[in-house]
């Protein structure tokens, strides 16, 4: 049981530390502090400015072939899991109403998958561990996929009939192609510390800012009436977190118990199917013409059941791939 408390607590910490982020930005637009502009033009820093500084702050600063390399082989791992996580979410998404379906799929395909894993690996292994590197390498390309493929699950809402070249290669993306050249020359070295110290105080604005963002949101979409009612999604948000946070974790620890990866590669593979959505499925419904507010509520729903799924999914875990001491 204290293992479990443990997990339970670090948790914990995760999820207050992002909700607390949105009840921020849900008091910001309550009492009217910005208008509805600026919530769209955080939307747009945080996607086209921030996200890509980020990105160029990891391959730049933390990245390094020559000191890892077989980081190939965690991209593969990623390929696989991806693979699985589509069928999946597809699969599952016919659970929902049709007219809810792209935001479902979307929602249990694009998890959050850096800064909640960061934080619980760091709350069980302390800021010195073997296991940010293998992380780090397993997600790299998860930005460049979600910012350059979101609006292919809305097909019929006139934002995703055919290939946009131009939507592809988002700043997200060039970020990733930039960052990447620059490792794998071994340029980093001739990058200006402070345009190195740019990217990573204006990286570090993303998460936050989608929190906020969600905050803000949540308040427009929820609190506002609509003919005198508020529109709450009760059972959609209950048949997608039993899907994201119980059925997830479970199908993908069976196959992880079938084919024995090593602890690292295991470990970071569990995390990223236990966690909630990423933060910014909203603002990708919003902008390729989906529900807004049903995303909102899909993350809340599914950050306040992980208080529970995730000590639960790491306790059955670690007994088939014990902690090390």
């Amino acid at each position: 049981m204290e293992a479990w408390m443990e997990i339970f607590l670090i948790t914990l910490q995760a999820v207050v530390t992002l909700l607390g982020i949105g009840v921020l930005g849900f008091w910001i637009i309550g009492r009217h502090r910005v208008s509805s502009e600026t919530l769209s033009f955080l939307s747009v820093l945080s996607i086209d400015i921030a996200v890509p500084c980020l990105v160029l702050a990891s391959l730049v600063i933390d990245f390094s072939p020559q000191k890892n390399p077989d980081w190939w082989h965690m991209p593969l791992w990623w390929l696989g899991f991806l693979a699985l996580t589509l069928l999946l979410s597809l699969l599952c998404c016919l659970a929902a109403k049709r007219e809810h379906r792209g935001e479902f799929a979307m929602g249990l395909f694009y998890q959050n998958g850096l800064f909640f894993p960061l934080i619980i690996i760091t709350g069980l292994f302390g800021t010195q561990n073997p296991y940010f590197i293998p992380l780090f390498l397993m997600v790299f390309l998860h930005p460049t996929l979600m910012f350059s493929t979101y609006s292919f699950f809305f097909p019929k809402k006139g934002h995703a009939q055919s290939f946009n070249a131009v939507r592809f290669f988002n700043p997200v993306l060039v970020s990733t192609i930039v960052g990447m050249t620059i490792a794998l020359i071994g340029f980093q070295s001739y990058v200006p510390q402070f345009v190195k110290a740019i990217f990573i105080m204006v990286g570090a604005m993303a998460s936050p800012l989608f929190m906020m963002i969600l905050g803000g949101n949540l308040y427009q979409d929820m609190m506002l009436e609509a003919g005198g009612r508020r529109k709450f999604y009760y059972a959609e948000v209950v048949k997608f977190s039993l899907a994201k946070n119980i059925l997830f974790p479970l199908v993908v620890l069976g196959i992880l118990i079938l084919i024995e990866p090593a602890f690292p590669v295991a470990l970071i593979i569990m995390l990223e199917a236990a966690v909630p959505p990423v933060t910014a499925i909203p603002i990708f419904a919003e902008r390729s013409g989906g529900n807004r507010a049903l995303c909102s509520q899909f993350i809340v729903g599914s950050f306040l059941f992980s208080l529970v799924s995730i000590p639960f999914v790491l306790y059955l875990f670690s007994r088939f791939f014990p902690f090390p001491g």
